[in-house]
Order: C-alpha cells, then structure tokens, then sequence
C-alpha cells in the first residue's frame, strides 16, 4: 500500500504534468505542492532530481555542471538521433559549458555585449514602444502579445544584431521553433523535424549575415562577435552562429513573456497597476518583482560533478538535476508572502536570469526593454482591462508564456492631418 501511494505522489507531481492544461496555467500550485512534499525528489519518469527550494537550487547553479549536450552516440543509443541537429550547436554556446571553455566564449561574448552597446538602445527602445502604441491607440483594443509585447523585443533584437529590421518577422518565427526544443522535456520527432527545418534555415541566415559583414562591414552584434578577441583567442564561425541563436532566443522570447505576463499580472492586481501608473519611478524594482512573481524561465537542468549531497539527499555522480527557478522564487522561507506581487520588494535576488557564472549577460538589456515597456503602456493605455475570459499558455514548460492577451482601453480620437 504505502509504495502504490508514493507511485502514485510520484505521478501527481512529476514535472512531466507540466504540459497538463490545467497545470500550464497554474504551476505554482505545482510548485508549491512538490515543495512541500519533497524540495529535492527524485522524479521517476523524468529520471532526474528536482529542486523547488531556494538554497539548494542556488546550489545546483553554484556547484552542478551546465555541460548537460548528449554525445551524438548517446542519442543514438536513446533513439534520438533526430536531436543530433539541435546538440550540434549546444556543444558551440556558453550556456551548456563549464570552467575554461564557458570562460573564454562569456568573455568574448561580453567584448562584444557591452554596457555601453546596451545603453546606446535605450532612446531606440523607447522609439519604438511608443511607434507600436501609436499604431493601435485609437482602437481601443490590442493583442498585447502581437501589437506590442512580440515585435518590441524581436525589432530590438534586430537592431542590436546589425540585421535588417523588417527581418523581425522570420526571426520571430525560428525562435519559436527552436525555443519549444529547448523549453520542454519530451519531444514528438515528426514536430523535431520540422523545427530542424527552422534551425537550419536560422543558421544559414546568420552565416549569410557574416559574409555581409566580412564584404561591408556595419557594425551589430554579430559583426562584433566576429571581431572580438580576448587574449588573442576568436570565436569561430560555428560559435558566432550558435552564441548568435542564443542571443536571439534569450533577447527576444524570454523579455517578450516578460511584458506579456508582466502585464497580465498587473491587470490582474489592479492596486499594484495603479501604484506603477502613479509612480514610474519604481519601475526598476517592479520588473524584478514581476520576474520572480512570473518567471519567463521556469527551469533548468544541471548535471553531478560528483557524488554530492543537497538537502539531505545523496545525489550520484552524472545524475540529471533540474533546478526549477520559478518555484525557487516562491520559496516562502527566502520570500515573505511569495504569492502576493509586492512591487517595491526589498531583499528580492530572484533566480530569474540564473546566479553565478552562467547569470544571464543580456539581463540588462532585458531589464531596460521590460522597464520602458510598462512605463509606456501605463502612461499611454488609459484604462486597461483584460477582455479575455480564458488565457491560453503556450505549450513549453521552461518558457512560459502566452499565446494571446486581449486586452481594452480607452482609444484615443485620431489626430487630424
């Protein structure tokens, strides 16, 4: 009896419900249970730890190695070797390295990402926000997602990769494509291999972008990458493209959720609207606090280096451990009230751009898009009410994020000619 019910506390709470409907919009009820239940389980059919408490997913980001890419052989072993596409360019980004080789492609990634290139984007940003608002202002309506929250970052991102702008629409896709690879845990390979398509296609756009670069040099990101060097080391081709993905998914989906469920969650907490409505000046500390309360990234997964021990648990040499940020974040014993959105929260280092060395180097550009983007929707949207009854996520359980977000506001008599 008592190992039927573990079996069964097992099911309830694997992180592979994820993709339930009722759970995809409601996770932290997830969270909450599994956390309570048991903050470092052993899941059975993801065959892996998972940590939902604060201190130990710290140290899962802290001590546990990010090199997680599947040789090519072991996939073939697993009857994967539709992933092969995808692990072929995992073994090129920073995010899936450890010690000297993460060391070396962060730093010529960060010659290249500079304050100063990031800050440059501010007036560009803020251009562009209030271009999108102008377009739907007399409307009284907006699909947040569509007319704002998606082509923000994706022009944005653009921009700062030195490619043209109204290419923002095909980049947008592939991003999508590939994000849903990188967000979930199990994959349909007839979808894998339509997304392979995406994949390739992005890669080849990148490289036609380089040779661009090489004949007529314009300056971006991506001719930036090419030419960074540290200590006399460059990035090859292959690690351009792949850093250059990275970038791409990580500036546009994930700031893009931001905005997006930023949003919902102050439509949803009206007197915490009007407070950032009434005071713009707080905004730095509200999109930290709507990056914990939401987190855009829900997850992420680590491996052993060694025989280890976390929270009271012996974890083996090579096991497959996933730190789940979002849950992290609501961590009552590191958060006070987790599950009330406090905008001007003191205290609040959130795991939503990850900790330590692979902290995630486009937070400040991420930062600054989400905190121009709520002070213009606020001080431009009078009135804003959601108009959907029922809201439907997207189908990823690491990126969350939704489909659509209809919303209304008092629309604006258009100006005369």
């Amino acid at each position: 009896m008592e190992s039927s019910t573990s079996e069964a506390l097992d099911n309830k709470l694997s992180l592979l419900r994820m993709l339930d409907p009722e759970v995809l919009t409601a996770p932290f009820e997830h969270y909450h249970a599994l956390r309570e239940y048991d903050p470092v389980h052993w899941d059975p059919f993801m065959h892996a730890w998972v940590v939902t408490s604060y201190p130990e997913a710290v140290t899962v980001l802290m001590q546990y190695s990010a090199d997680r890419t599947p040789a090519p052989a072991h996939l073939d072993r697993l009857g994967l070797s539709f992933m092969k596409p995808f692990a072929e360019v995992m073994l090129q980004q920073m995010m899936f390295m450890d010690g000297a080789m993460h060391s070396r492609l962060r730093s010529l990634c960060a010659a290249a990402f500079t304050p100063r290139r990031v800050e440059e984007l501010r007036g560009v940003i803020e251009t562009i926000a209030n271009e999108l608002i102008d377009k739907i202002i007399t409307k009284g309506r907006m699909d947040l997602l569509a007319d704002f929250a998606n082509p923000l970052p994706a022009i944005v991102t653009a921009r700062l990769l030195g490619v043209p702008v109204e290419d923002h629409h095909k980049l947008h896709q592939w991003v999508l494509d590939i994000a849903e690879v990188l967000g979930n845990f199990q994959h349909d390979p007839d979808r894998v291999a339509e997304i392979i398509v995406s994949l390739e296609d992005l890669k080849s756009y990148v490289a036609a972008r380089m040779e661009e670069q090489r004949a007529n040099p314009t300056g971006g990101l991506i001719q930036s990458l090419m030419a960074a060097e540290v200590e006399g080391s460059h990035l090859t081709d292959d690690e351009v493209i792949a850093n250059t993905i990275i970038t791409l998914v990580g500036g546009h989906e994930t700031t893009m959720n931001l905005i997006a469920s930023g949003f919902h969650t102050l439509l949803r907490n009206p007197k915490s609207l009007e407070l950032l409505r009434k005071r713009p000046e707080i905004v730095a500390s509200a999109v930290e606090e709507l990056l914990r309360y939401e987190s855009p990234v829900q997850h992420t997964a680590r491996i052993a280096p060694a025989d280890m021990q976390l929270g009271g648990k012996s974890i083996k040499k090579g096991s497959r451990v996933v730190a789940v940020l979002a849950a992290a974040n609501r961590d009552p014993k590191r958060f006070p009230d987790p599950d009330r959105l406090e905008l001007e929260r003191t205290d609040n280092r959130h795991l939503a751009f990850g900790w330590a060395a692979h902290f995630c180097f486009g937070a400040p550009l991420a930062r600054m898009e989400g905190q121009i983007a709520f002070n213009v929707l606020l001080r431009r949207l009078k009135k804003p009410v959601l108009l959907q009854k029922k809201l439907q996520w997207r189908e990823n359980a690491g990126l969350r994020g939704l489909m659509q977000l209809e919303i209304g506001f008092d629309a604006e008599r258009p100006k005369k000619a």
